[in-house]
C-alpha cells in the first residue's frame, strides 16, 4: 500500500514510558505542524483531538490551516497503541497522499532508542501527484527529522 518511506532515529534521554508519554500526545509529536517553517510556507496548523485526545485506537486527530492561499485540513485516526513501545496513524495529505506515522521505542539503557517513521504512497491524480514527487521526499525527510530532534530537545531541557 505504501511504496515511499522515510525515517529519522534519536537517542533521547529519558525512559521508554517518558518517551512514549511525550509522543504519544498528538500536540507534541506534531508541534512541528503547528509553527511557522518554511517547509509550511510560513503556515501552520491548528490541532484538534477528539475526546480520547489521540490516544486510543480509532482516536481522530485533525488539523487545518491554509498554505499559499490553499485550505489545508487533514483527520488522522490512530490505528495502532501498544505503550510504551509503538504508534501509528493514518491519513491522507496533498503532497504524500495516503500515509501511516509513527513511532517505535526501544530501550537503551537509561535512555531510549526512537524510531519516527512514515510511509506514503504518492497522490493519484494531477495535480497532486505532481506535488508529491516534487515535495514529498522533501517533506517526510523535514517531519520526521523535526520530530526527532523536536523529542531529543525536550528531554535535554530536563537535565
Amino acid at each position: 500500500m505504501f511504496a515511499r518511506h522515510h525515517e529519522s532515529s534519536a537517542l533521547l534521554n529519558a525512559s521508554v514510558e517518558e518517551s512514549f508519554a511525550y509522543l504519544d500526545d498528538f500536540r507534541q509529536l506534531s508541534s512541528h505542524m503547528a509553527r511557522p517553517s518554511a517547509m509550511m510556507a510560513g503556515s501552520r496548523m491548528a490541532i484538534e483531538t477528539d475526546e480520547r485526545d489521540g490516544r486510543a485506537v480509532g482516536s481522530k486527530v485533525r488539523m487545518s490551516g491554509s498554505m499559499l492561499g490553499m485550505r489545508l485540513a487533514l483527520e488522522e485516526v490512530v490505528v495502532e497503541r501498544e505503550p510504551p513501545l509503538r504508534k501509528t496513524l493514518d491519513a491522507r495529505l496533498v503532497v504524500i497522499g495516503q500515509y501511516r506515522l509513527g513511532f517505535e521505542l526501544e530501550s537503551a539503557g537509561a535512555a531510549t532508542r526512537a524510531r519516527i517513521f512514515i510511509d506514503y504512497a504518492l497522490p493519484e491524480k494531477a495535480p497532486a501527484r505532481l506535488l508529491g514527487r516534487l515535495f514529498g521526499k522533501s517533506y517526510a525527510r523535514w517531519c520526521t527529522e523535526r520530530t526527532a530532534k523536536d523529542a531529543v530537545r525536550h528531554f535535554d531541557k530536563r537535565a
